[in-house]
């Protein structure tokens, strides 16, 4: 088999695109998950310094 079949047979195997299709909706999901906790923490950063200002000034 000459060298330029050997790529060409490379250039048509399709076998590893389903693990890189899975690799790629998996990483958005973990951003996603990542952007909404981030959110999620500084709301909740957010609130609770509010309460213990709310307690500072109740002293």
């Amino acid at each position: 088999m000459r060298v330029i079949d050997q790529f060409f047979g490379l250039l048509r195997d399709e076998r590893g695109a389903t693990a890189i299709e899975y690799g790629l909706i998996a990483s958005l999901i973990v951003i996603a998950i990542v952007a909404s906790l981030n959110t999620f923490a500084n709301e909740t950063i957010s609130m609770w310094t509010r309460v213990s200002t709310a307690m500072e000034s109740v002293r």
